[in-house]
């Protein structure tokens, strides 16, 4: 920079300025003559009265003669007074520059300038250290300095040569102090701070008034690197370029631009009046003025000052002898405080910083803390703090009395912000981002990145041939070779020392240098740089393109700080992965290279539980969440790269092991056990919650890629020989997985070292070397997760809930397992619960409840996804007794012996909310299991039937809904009875058809009576009674017998005088008698043969007629066609019993069955607000697509109008996360209140025309925007409408866009086989029914989305909705316009209103979750997650920083917004499940509407018809 300019070093040294003429007389004299010249200035100068006060100096030759004097009293020994009054007088003096005084002489009142310059050059005196009174000169030395520091704040008459030599003076004054090596306790020590400040503050004046010529920053360049030694040097060169930072962001990046604060003693060291080309002057000059910070790293270079060089001549010593002078002994601490002070400017154009709460300057990333050196190394002690600071605040010095081997100890206090009071605890605040107008990586390497790349490497042991180019034009190529090399010759010095100036032999020779201590010094320093490093490359933005020098400079460095074979340097390994956890998201090229070495790192941290020797360093908890950080970058590769192999992969080249199989390239594929591994062992030693809970999301990712790749039958199988000699033999880091640390490691293996595959050996035994396989993953993850949900995480609300995510997510992964895998994830999510509820009353509150109820959830979803686990008694069995627990709150069951019956018991559950959650799992279990998908679709758990739909499709003329008969069984269902067969029966049975309302939503059923099996009815014809068997009269022989009335034994009887006792006729028989006897006689007579003829026609009659006879026959009636089929259904159920009817004695509730008066005014209208309750929960996703520079959101709204403004793998992101489906005749969530669960509102003709629009072949994802077309996704616990929202035209009768048949064909093959169901009939056998199919119900035509007239929608709060956002530039996160876009995420649930309820939220940007979709040039994405907040902050499976595949990304987007959803849901106090809601609602139905008949009454009105004849007026 001046290299044509000359250095003023040689004047200053030739410079007589300073020497009086008294120097030439004998000492005694010049002593003599001072001491009498000097008492009578200096009293006259203490003097209070105005007169005495007055100068004695009257003319210019007075004055200077005087000069002469005072000039040699500066000289002289601190025994007396007279150093001080010459002090006195001259800081007097000088004050004429400022103010006139009277004590000041005439003559420098006159031409003050010319005086001062003469002034500053005898006061160089002063400042020449003496042996005693070292304090006395001290305090005078500080007066001079305060006095010079007021001269050039308050003087403004100075001229440029008086600032010149005011410059000069300062530098000649630190020169000689600062430049010659410290002497513990001496002058420079104690004023090397005030010193090196009130140069640097009078440089700055001096370059706002008189900006200093390239000769006087040469000089101060190259002098101050002579002072390097002191740490207050460093120290206050790291506070004013900090300073001058602040003021150059200012102005060069905009008020837009993260402010860098500094504390305000160091912002007022920058004169106000600068301005800002000064400041970008001065900036750039003070950067460069501390020459190379690395070369604090080099005793070598450090200790060849010729001062330095001086005292070794003088006492006759040897350089080595000069590189170990005590005071170089800090020079670890100051090269620490340099980097430090480097990486705090590559911060602050970064705009890595975030405000705090209170007024303490910003907090940013980490920084590593200074490492516990040794009692022969005394360093700055560990902070264990969290975020290191930007602020550079002072430093407080203090001296050691001790012997020299101990030389002062330096406490440097780098952040203002309150550390963290132990290790362990940790912070959830996200890292902040890099600002987004931050220059490039190559500008800020431009400017730090030989420091940084020099830094990075100090102290590495590289080979002698392979020397760092100072121009950064080595390739990577060349680094290569030159690591190969190292195989076979032993490992070399450090590059920038010269064999002839340090090595290792000489450092081992020395006791104060031990060989396993020395490099360690430096560590901190290195780290910083390398952390430094980090941040940088990590701040890359979006397609931007970074030199392959810097990108291979960079590798180098991280392939030396991440050894861990030779040697493991901890600061260094600690801070490169504190400050890479975006590392592989940023697109760099070639990173990929350096996964095996991440790799290897991982497997020494994660697997640690106690991370015992990092605790010096930083705070495991962080270091932990940085390395799952690199992990989850890090999953996806193996699987995403497959079987391409890393050609130029440097494992194993720093061991001495066989180097042909270190030249084998290495698949990803074969990277996945070691990865895999690591997560899991991890999982096993990791104690933070956050961190857990970014483990279990990590593994759901990498299982469910492992099975969608098995899926589709691309991954290529390796044999289990070549997998195990790759995976462990190829590679010294890849047998690390199951080895101890490698031979050359310089410390002993210790338990917490472990590596992750001996702890998944010992635990899980052989089954741990198949979790290469999707269900090898998925049994492991499984068995994993529920040993910890029942040990160490059931006490912890966060880790529970990801942890019963997790299982939720693992029950939907589409792999096959065995049935006991299955059994074991439900039977420990049923102990879980049991553990829960025991839990003693004191531990109950509204989070345990809350664990409780989310693990009722998983227990759902996994017996939704697997019900025919259901089949196995025993499952069923623990299922249903978890049921009861929830319910009444303890189980029927205690013991072997002793069953509590339910009637026995007194419901006491743990809370409501278990009981309602006990209660859904219930219903699942009797309404959903083997049920889903319904007849419906996945779209409608329910039937799409109702009253109005029913009664078209019967025999009936009316279309009244008052045919129905309503009944409410046990307060819970509402039955709606139409007795009228529909319209396709022909069959003449008792047939009913029923609306059935309940908890779980409406179904419809038609009930027929019969009394033959269902079997035999398909071939069964009217029935006809059996006729009556024809006679047969040949049958046998006919006799003519004639019947006696008595038996002829009686005859035989002799008679008695009884029987004689009535005569007999004759015997009484007059004439008179006679005559009408004989009249008698004759009618009997002929009436014998009047019977006789008339039986002889009958029979001949009855031989002519036929068998039988048609008019004596019995004929059976016909089947009757009218029933009370009501009646009959209730009757058979048992609920017309007089106990039903009945309200029980003790209690509130109603009968068991009741009447519904369905006459009143607004039953049917409250039976409609009943059906539009869902009964699931429904979310709604809106989906944004953000193209580079994008700010507003009109913008953003028109990316999805076509194709070609989004990239082809958006729509496929689309399509992965539901099925496109018609809004006009979508039965479920649509998005919108207005246009959901709708049926019976078609209209044919609309209908038609809505099949009839033709869609443009062009779309951007906008014909999802929710008027015509949205996404949807449904399984059986949850409905999620996905819609895109898109710009809107002004008119409205502008035409909107719908899908072609073939595309809609083509986007329906995304549906799972078992979502394409059958259509409704109407019919138990779909071949006796017509095909309903057609019926289509009205779609709205207004785009405002208002609600049609007469709808009353019930309030559905609270609403879970989420943002999900495409970013192709990952920067423009920051600008993504959220508060302009909330209205269009609007659904309608925030108005809805009720008669009695009025639920209004207001949405703000904080309350709505937003991920955010980066696509990666790897074909991977990056995801970010925000907004979520609350006690539930973090959800699975996507977290923040995750790496996702193409396959896994759509399903892992849709479970972590299940999940959030449901974590607000948990969180919400006002939310109550759908079946509770409904069941309020039936119950409110029954309040208002019963129909509260006698017995006789219900009983009569049930024999009576409904509908409209039989109302009464």
């Amino acid at each position: 920079m001046y290299s044509e300019w000359r250095s003023l070093q040689l004047i200053i040294q030739s410079d007589r300025g300073h020497m009086s003429v008294l120097h030439s007389y004998p000492s005694n004299v010049g002593k003599d003559v001072a001491n009498a010249v000097v008492r009578p200035l200096g009293q006259g100068l203490n003097s209070s009265s105005a007169t005495s006060n007055e100068s004695i100096l009257k003319t210019d030759k007075e004055v200077k003669w005087t000069m002469e004097v005072l000039c040699y009293g500066l000289t002289l020994p601190l025994d007396g007074e007279t150093v001080k009054l010459c002090v006195d007088v001259y800081t007097d003096w000088i004050m004429a520059l400022v103010a006139r005084r009277d004590s000041i002489p005439q003559p420098i009142v006159k031409e003050p300038n010319l005086y001062v310059q003469t002034i500053l050059k005898h006061l160089q005196n002063l400042f020449v250290p003496r042996p005693d009174y070292a304090h006395n000169q001290i305090s005078l030395c500080m007066r001079v300095l305060v006095a010079v520091q007021k001269l050039a704040r308050e003087s403004v008459n100075m001229s440029r040569e008086t600032w010149e030599v005011l410059l000069l003076f300062l530098l000649q004054i630190n020169d000689t102090l600062l430049a010659a090596p410290t002497v513990p306790g001496g002058l420079a020590e104690n004023l090397a701070d005030k010193l090196i400040g009130v140069l640097f503050e009078v440089w700055f004046l001096a370059c706002t008034r008189c900006f200093p010529t390239p000769p006087y920053w040469k000089t101060a360049r190259e002098m101050l690197a002579n002072w390097r030694h002191h740490p207050a040097v460093v120290e206050q060169w790291s506070k004013v370029i900090c300073a001058l930072t602040s003021r150059l962001l200012r102005f060069t990046y905009g008020p837009s631009f993260p402010p860098f604060k500094v504390p305000d003693e160091d912002a007022i060291l920058i004169p106000a009046e600068m301005d800002n080309d000064c400041v970008a002057q001065t900036w750039f000059r003070v950067l460069h003025m501390l020459s190379n910070p690395v070369d604090l790293s080099n005793p070598a270079i450090i200790s060849t000052t010729p001062k330095f060089q001086e005292q070794l001549l003088s006492v006759s010593g040897m350089a080595q002898e000069m590189m170990q002078h005590p005071c170089l002994k800090q020079l670890p601490q100051i090269f620490f405080r340099a980097m430090r002070g480097v990486s705090c400017l590559v911060d602050a154009f970064l705009g890595i910083s975030r405000p705090r709460s209170d007024s303490a300057p910003p907090t940013p990333v980490n920084r590593l803390n200074m490492p516990q050196a040794s009692s022969t190394m005394n360093t700055t002690p560990p902070h264990s703090r969290r975020m290191r600071s930007v602020t550079v605040t002072k430093a407080t010095v203090k001296t050691s009395s001790g012997s020299t081997a101990h030389p002062p100890k330096v406490t440097h206090q780098t952040s203002t912000t309150s550390p963290l009071s132990s290790p362990n605890q940790t912070s959830s605040e996200p890292r902040p981002l890099p600002a987004p107008t931050r220059p490039k990586v190559n500008s800020v390497l431009n400017l730090f990145g030989q420091w940084l790349f020099d830094a990075g490497l100090v102290h590495c042991r590289l080979h002698n041939g392979m020397n760092r180019d100072g121009s950064m034009t080595a390739s990577f190529i060349q680094i290569l070779l030159s690591y190969k090399s190292c195989i076979t010759t032993p490992a070399g010095l450090d590059v920038r020392r010269k064999p002839s100036q340090i090595s290792t032999e000489n450092m081992v020779a020395n006791p104060l240098f031990d060989a396993n201590e020395f490099p360690d010094n430096y560590e901190a320093g290195r780290a910083e740089a390398c952390g430094t490093l980090c941040r940088i490359f990590c701040s890359k933005k979006t397609g931007e393109e970074i030199l392959p020098v810097y990108l291979s400079r960079f590798y180098m460095v991280l392939i030396q700080g991440l050894q861990i074979n030779d040697y493991i340097c901890r600061p260094v390994l600690a801070s490169i992965i504190l400050n890479s956890p975006a590392l592989f998201c940023s697109d760099l090229k070639g990173i990929d290279v350096l996964v095996p070495y991440f790799i290897s790192a991982l497997e020494t941290i994660l697997p640690d539980r106690e991370l015992s020797k990092f605790k010096a360093y930083v705070n495991p908890t962080e270091l932990r969440r940085a390395s799952i950080h690199i992990l989850l970058s890090m999953l996806p590769l193996p699987h995403h790269f497959g079987t391409v192999k890393a050609e130029v992969l440097l494992e194993g080249k720093f061991s001495s092991e066989d180097s042909s199989l270190h030249d084998k390239p290495v698949t990803f594929l074969s990277l996945k056990l070691r990865l895999v591994n690591v997560l899991i062992g991890a999982l096993q030693t990791e104690t933070d919650p956050n961190n857990t809970q970014m483990i279990l999301g990590a593994m759901l990712n990498i299982v469910q890629d492992s099975a969608l790749l098995e899926a589709i039958g691309s991954q290529t199988e390796l044999s289990v020989g070549d997998s195990t000699h790759i995976s462990f033999k190829s590679h010294s880091r890849n047998s690390s997985g199951i080895s101890m640390t490698s031979t050359g490691s310089s410390e002993a293996t210790t338990p917490d070292s472990e590596r992750p595959a001996q702890a998944l050996l010992r635990d899980y035994g052989c089954p741990a070397l198949h979790t290469d396989t999707a269900s090898g993953l998925l049994i492991r993850s499984i068995h994993l997760v529920t040993q910890r949900l029942n040990s160490q995480w059931r006490q912890d609300m966060s880790i529970s809930l990801a942890a019963l995510e997790l299982l939720s997510g693992l029950a939907k992964v589409k792999v096959s397992v065995d049935s006991t895998d299955r059994k074991r994830a439900v039977s420990s999510v049923c102990s879980y619960i049991v553990h829960q509820c025991s839990r003693p009353a004191p531990f109950h509150s509204r989070d345990l409840h809350s664990m409780i109820v989310a693990a009722f959830q998983c227990l759902c979803v996994w017996l939704t996804e697997h019900p025919d686990m259901l089949n196995e008694k025993d499952c069923l069995i623990e299922v249903l007794e978890i049921v009861e627990l929830g319910i009444s709150g303890s189980k029927s069951k205690t013991s072997d012996q002793e069953v509590r019956h339910k009637g026995d018991k007194e419901p006491n559950p743990a809370s409501m909310r278990v009981k309602d959650a006990a209660e859904a799992t219930l219903t699942c279990i009797m309404q959903l299991l083997g049920a889903f998908p319904s007849p419906s679709g996945p779209a409608s758990p329910c039937s799409l039937l109702n009253e109005e739909t029913l009664i078209k499709y019967s025999r009936l003329t009316s279309t009244s809904k008052n045919h129905f008969r309503y009944f409410v069984l046990d307060n819970s269902i509402i039955l709606a009875m139409l007795e009228q067969p529909l319209g396709n029966d022909q069959n003449p049975c008792p047939s009913v058809t029923v609306l059935i309302r309940g908890m779980s939503g409406r179904h419809a059923w038609t009930m027929q009576l019969y009394h033959q099996p269902r079997g035999s009815r398909a071939s069964q014809k009217a029935f006809v009674p059996e006729p009556h068997p024809p006679p047969k009269d040949d049958v046998g022989i006919k006799y003519n017998v004639k019947h006696r009335p008595f038996p002829e034994e009686v005859d035989k009887i002799p008679f008695v005088k009884a029987d004689l006792s009535i005569p007999d006729l004759h015997e009484i028989v007059t004439d008179q008698l006679e005559v009408q006897h004989e009249k008698l006689k004759k009618l009997m007579a002929k009436q014998i043969l009047y019977e006789n003829t008339l039986e002889k026609i009958s029979e001949e009659r009855l031989s002519k007629t036929l068998f039988p006879d048609p008019v004596t026959e019995c004929i059976p009636p016909p089947p009757a066609q009218e029933f009370q089929t009501a009646r009959l259904l209730l009757s058979h159920f048992g609920f017309l019993s007089l106990e039903a009817l009945k309200e029980p004695g003790n209690s509130c509730r109603p009968p068991n069955l009741i009447a519904l008066d369905s006459t009143l005014a607004g039953f049917f209208d409250d039976i409609g607000y009943l059906d539009l309750l869902p009964t699931r929960p429904f979310e709604t996703v809106f989906i944004f697509y953000m193209k580079p520079g994008q700010k507003t959101s009109q913008e953003i709204l028109k990316n999805v109008e076509s194709s070609s403004n989004v990239q082809s793998h958006f729509l496929e992101f689309l399509l992965s996360l539901g099925w496109p489906v018609d809004v006009g005749k979508h039965p479920g969530w649509t998005g919108h209140v207005s246009t959901s669960w709708l049926i019976n509102a078609c209209n044919g003709s609309e209908g038609k025309e809505q099949e009839e629009m033709v869609a443009p072949d062009d779309t951007g994802g906008g014909i999802f925007n929710g008027e015509k077309k949205a996404l949807y996704y449904a399984d059986a616990l949850t409905e999620i409408a996905f819609v895109v929202p898109s710009f809107m035209e002004s008119s409205t009768d502008s035409s909107e866009s719908g899908l072609t048949s073939q595309e809609a064909e083509t986007q329906m093959d995304l549906l799972p086989s078992l979502l394409k169901q059958t259509p409704l009939t109407l019919e138990l056998f779909p071949n006796h029914s017509e095909n309903l199919s057609n019926s289509q119900r009205l779609s709205p035509t207004q785009k405002s989305k208002r609600l049609p007239l007469g709808r009353t929608v019930p309030p559905l709060g609270p609403e879970t909705k989420v943002i999900v956002v495409w970013v192709e530039r990952f920067d423009d996160i920051e600008n993504f316009p959220l508060n302009d876009l909330l209205p269009e995420i609007n659904t309608g649930v925030e108005t809805t209103t009720n008669s009695s309820t009025s639920l209004r939220t207001t949405t703000s940007d904080k309350d709505v979750p937003v991920i955010f979709i980066h696509p990666l040039k790897t074909g991977l994405f990056r995801i970010k997650v925000q907004g979520v907040t609350g006690k539930f902050s973090m959800v699975i499976p996507l977290v923040d920083g995750m790496v996702v595949s193409r396959r896994a990304l759509g399903f892992l987007v849709r479970q972590t917004i299940i999940n959030i959803c449901r974590r607000k849901r948990l969180e919400s106090d006002s939310y109550n499940p759908p079946h509770v809601k409904r069941k309020q609602k039936i119950v409110d139905i029954v309040h208002k509407y019963r129909n509260k008949l006698l017995e006789p009454e219900f009983y009569t009105s049930l024999f009576q018809e409904v509908g409209p004849k039989s109302l009464n007026p």
